[in-house]
């Protein structure tokens, strides 16, 4: 199949003090796969939320098949034939497979017919499901392939997809991909988003490049280097992370067999844990989502509190400490979901720079808050890490999910923590932010503060950390030197293959 299939022309979108998208226009072709890249806060989001019927545009006018396409819903697009993969995914842990796939249907028919077809498509596509398992004990990549399979149920003309490998292991890329490919084959043009740019250049044609809402260029991704994709992004030089070369020091935190239930019924049992770190050093855990590591953040933030003994700062038992307590003796976290969890969304940047700066930045005198002092707290956490936004009375809600980012990590950072611990540090942020806040910890480091940080990027991974570990079914391998660690030992790792000799057996 040939030919245009989604046309754009001259789309433009403007929020109060913002256009969103300026004038965009290109187009896919059929069976095409199709990347969409810009820095965060490019007008990314908006556009494929035009696409696909959630945002109306101010001016502009798209085509499908060369028929004009306005859908006024997504229910719209999804009877034109688009469908889309959100990088969160809408799924009810309570049900099965089948009952959430149903779910998006219009018109389900009985479960037998949607497990049926469940099993149909999954093997056609090389996405192995159980429509009869309950959602809520399946791995991150699988609950990816419900998001997925539930699509392809709707025989899409165009699939869009937003960080789709966020949450996968090296071996479920590879499986999307060939996914991908195959629909390719098949006719269905894929409109692709990810800040990995080795993974643009693998698996796409041709690629978008939007800055501050407007189109400002495009290229063939199989030649062009990521490094020139993410200048293109924006629109200067890229800043390469440099690691000093300091000399780890003293234990500061010790685990010592931490062990704790799960918190709830989908949660992960944390399973004799046992590890030191040093100041000056990144440790590294990777590990696929669901496996821990929230709750191992919990557990060391102060959120989870563990039995005595179990967590040692500098010494000093402080597993029954609440989490002000341990900020006080310099243990920070910063977990991984921003908006709810990091951040409270409709209060301000000031207010959230208050809620965990209070107490090592002097933000409160004899009950009452010091708005002047906080204030400045927060300007300076947008200054240094260019989050932008129009000013620190801006609630956190109303920025990007890259510069909220930006603002959490900025935040802890900036109170000198002797411990750092950080899940998903650059979850969903561009290539130019994502350098950035790796320096930023890295730079932590090189001062002598000892950062634990938990991340689903490997390659992020490897390139700050001293020591690697995977964490498995709340089970964490010993740490082993990142230097030399190939993907594919990892990838055995992240499977709960710990035993390396064995696993080359």
């Amino acid at each position: 199949m040939t030919g245009t299939l989604l046309k754009l022309e001259g789309l433009t979108k403007a929020y109060p003090g913002v256009v969103a998208n300026d004038n965009v226009s290109f187009e896919i072709q059929k069976g095409e796969i199709h990347a969409l890249l810009g820095e965060n806060g490019a007008g990314k989001s908006t556009l494929v939320k035009t696409i696909y019927g959630l945002v109306k545009p101010d001016t502009g006018r798209m085509e499908l098949n060369a028929a004009e396409f306005i859908p006024p819903e997504p229910r719209a697009a999804r009877a034109a034939g688009v469908a889309m993969v959100f990088q969160h995914f809408s799924l009810f842990d309570a049900l099965n497979v089948a009952e959430n796939i149903a779910l998006g249907m219009e018109n389900p028919p009985p479960q037998r017919q949607v497990a049926a077809r469940v099993r149909e498509v999954s093997e056609k596509y090389g996405l192995p499901l159980d429509p009869d398992r309950i959602v809520g004990d399946l791995s991150a990549g699988e609950r990816q392939r419900v998001e997925i399979i539930r699509c392809l149920l709707q025989d899409p003309k165009l699939l869009i997809m937003d960080e789709p490998t966020s949450v996968l292991t090296p071996q479920e890329v590879q499986i999307l991909f060939q996914t991908l490919r195959q629909l390719s084959e098949e006719g269905t043009a894929i409109l692709y988003i990810s800040h990995k740019l080795e993974e643009i250049r693998a698996l796409c044609e041709n690629a978008t490049v939007l800055r501050l809402g407007a189109v400002v260029g495009t290229c063939d991704p199989r030649e062009t280097s990521a490094r020139d994709m993410a200048e293109m992004m924006v629109g200067a030089s890229l800043h390469v992370p440099e690691k000093a070369t300091a000399d780890t020091g003293e234990t500061v935190l010790a685990l010592k067999a931490l062990s704790a239930p799960a918190p709830h019924q989908f949660g992960t049992a944390l399973k004799d844990l046992n590890i030191t770190v040093q100041t000056g050093e990144v440790l590294g855990i990777g590990g696929v989502a669901g496996n821990g590591q929230d709750e191992l953040v919990a557990a060391l933030s102060g959120e989870m509190k563990t039995a005595a003994g179990m967590v040692e700062l500098r010494g000093t038992p402080v597993g029954q400490l609440a989490p002000n307590a341990r900020r006080a003796m310099g243990l920070l976290a910063a977990p991984e979901e921003r908006m709810g969890h990091a951040a409270a969304p409709d209060m301000s940047l000031t207010e959230n720079a208050v809620m965990t700066g209070v107490t090592r930045k002097s933000l409160a005198q004899r009950g009452f808050l010091k708005w002047k002092e906080a204030k400045a707290f927060a300007e300076d956490v947008i200054s240094t890490f260019d989050v932008r936004t129009p000013g620190p009375e801006n609630a956190a809600r109303s920025l990007s999910g890259g510069n909220l980012q930006k603002f959490v990590i900025g935040r802890e950072i900036l109170q000198d923590p002797d411990v750092f611990v950080v899940n998903q540090p650059t979850w969903g942020v561009d290539a130019a932010a994502a350098a950035a806040i790796r320096q930023a910890i890295l730079d932590l480091a090189a001062k002598g503060a000892a950062v634990i940080c938990i991340s689903q990027d490997l390659d992020e991974l490897m390139e700050i950390s001293d020591r690697f570990a995977a964490l498995n079914e709340g089970r964490l391998s010993e740490p082993r030197p990142a230097a030399g660690l190939t993907v594919e030992e990892i990838g055995l790792m992240l499977g709960g293959a710990h035993d390396m000799e064995a696993a080359h057996a």
